[in-house]
């Protein structure tokens, strides 16, 4: 099945800020601070377009799904630290020569799986900086390549501080990430939200003790913050 294995079994609503488990000691708190994720929050991540000069739609279509390929699972013990290489080298011992090609040309061209800011989150980015909140980054990314991602976009380079899974070993949805990112951002779990897209994310981020909201859009976003106390602009009617 395409897509991250285990998200579509999992029901977690979108646009709420979520105070389950260990966060929910701080339901209703003032927001501080707001950690977002960086694939589809904060920039399209849509490794399709990267394939589609070189490579037929059913044959993306089956090394997007990882039952076939192994992709997602390559991309989960790369963004926990292993090389590229060591994740090809894997991906052929593993699923064979068809699909390692692919990952290859995938790092050869890594820069076209990113297709632009996610629509309005720079506006919102600097909205919440500009109301004198903190604006971090928390993503599950591979050490190699989130250089070349934050030359590319401003709305990377504007948060005040990040951890990437690749660079510090740890990944989502593991409590330990989430400490750590406190830890290093030095703030206060009882003040902050994490955004993030992804179901597992939000979850964990939850057991860790931070609120989340799970993100489709940024005018959901924007709301959802506006509603929990963040003085952002509105949306003009």
């Amino acid at each position: 099945m395409k897509g991250w294995p285990g998200e579509r079994e999992l029901t977690v609503p979108f646009d709420e800020v979520l105070a389950l488990d260990a966060s929910a000691a701080h339901e209703g708190a003032p927001i501080r601070d707001v950690i977002f994720d960086f694939g589809n929050v904060l920039v399209d991540w849509d490794p399709e377009a990267l394939f589609m000069p070189r490579y037929s739609h059913e044959r993306v279509e089956a090394f997007l799904d990882n039952d076939v390929s192994g992709f997602y699972d390559a991309c989960d013990r790369m963004d926990c630290g292993m090389s590229p290489e060591d994740g090809i080298a894997w991906m052929r011992e593993t699923h064979g020569e068809r699909w390692a090609e692919m990952l290859t040309y995938y790092f050869d061209n890594f820069l076209d799986s990113l297709t632009g800011t996610i629509p309005g989150m720079r506006v919102l980015v600097d909205d919440v900086k500009a109301a004198g909140l903190g604006v971090w980054g928390l993503s599950n990314w591979q050490s190699q390549t989130i250089g070349m991602a934050e030359d590319a976009y401003a709305v990377l380079r504007a948060l005040d501080g990040r951890v990437i899974s690749g660079e510090v070993r740890l990944r989502k949805p593991d409590k330990a990430i989430y400490r750590k990112a406190l830890e290093t951002f030095g703030i206060d779990e009882a003040t902050a939200v994490f955004v993030d897209d992804r179901a597992s994310n939000v979850i964990g981020a939850n057991r860790a003790g931070l609120r989340c909201i799970r993100f489709r859009d940024e005018r959901g976003l924007r709301q959802t913050l506006i509603t929990a106390g963040v003085p952002i602009p509105q949306v003009a009617d």
